[in-house]
């Protein structure tokens, strides 16, 4: 120690100032004359000894806004949750014409096989919603298809024909109904709306083949005259041939 303060003591300038300086401190902590490192370094802490202080305004603040994140990003994912759900039902209802989803009854699933007895040939379900019918026609031997605006409702309907073990005959589409030409099937079923009847039923008379048979439920075709009825209520199916409604030739 003695050493560095002489060569201090001979130092001039900047250097020598600071030299001094250091060597000052350390023979003051040498003899005990300033506090020792761990009380400095307690002293330094905000909180004093131990480091530790009660929360201030700061730090209640930082809290809260912390919730208030949380929170926007549990909102904000249940609204995409919900938009992304929701959507595929709501879009279809703002259109001019509505097509809603109302699951088939056991009863019409019954009734529409009845009037497919003897039949062969493709089929085709008109907004085919869960697929219960898709499902049930696959059952008896026919080729069918659904064809449903809906994705939730298709990629369901796929899964249930795959549980149900038909699923190499029961295919379904994410379709618009008014987009698909359906002059290939021989068996149509429709669960329609009296809005979009009349429209449909041109749309029919000019595709179908004469032998071609339409199975309407809920809601029967305006001006076509049915082949066979059955059921009462909400479960009645009307059945129309082809070949009658069009009186004998293709409408031009």
């Amino acid at each position: 120690m003695d050493l560095f303060l002489g060569l201090a003591g001979t130092a001039g300038g900047p250097h020598g100032f600071l030299l001094k300086e250091c060597c000052r401190l350390q023979k003051d902590m040498s003899d005990g004359d300033g506090p020792p490192p761990e009380t400095l370094e307690e002293e330094r802490q905000p909180g004093g000894p131990g480091g530790s202080h009660p929360a201030g305004p700061e730090a209640s603040r930082l809290k809260k806004s912390n919730w208030g994140f949380l929170l926007t990003g549990a909102v904000g994912g249940t609204l995409v949750a919900l938009y992304a759900v929701a959507t595929p039902f709501i879009t279809p209802a703002l259109r001019k014409t509505c097509l809603p989803f109302v699951p088939a009854t056991t009863k019409q699933v019954e009734n529409v096989v009845k009037m497919l007895r003897c039949r062969r040939g493709p089929l085709v379900d008109i907004g085919s919603g869960d697929g219960r019918i898709v499902i049930a026609a696959a059952k008896e031997g026919f080729t069918a298809v659904g064809y449903e605006l809906n994705p939730w409702l298709v990629w369901y309907s796929r899964y249930r024909a795959w549980r149900e073990g038909v699923q190499g005959s029961a295919t379904f589409y994410i379709s618009d109904l008014w987009k698909v030409t359906f002059s290939q099937y021989s068996n149509v079923v429709i669960f329609g709306v009296p809005q979009m009847m009349p429209q449909l039923e041109k749309k029919l008379e000019l595709e179908l083949e004469d032998d071609a048979r339409v199975i309407a439920c809920r809601f029967p075709f305006p001006h076509w005259t049915p082949a066979q009825v059955t059921g009462e209520g909400v479960d009645t199916v009307w059945a129309y041939d082809a070949s009658a409604f069009r009186g004998g030739g293709r409408r031009r």
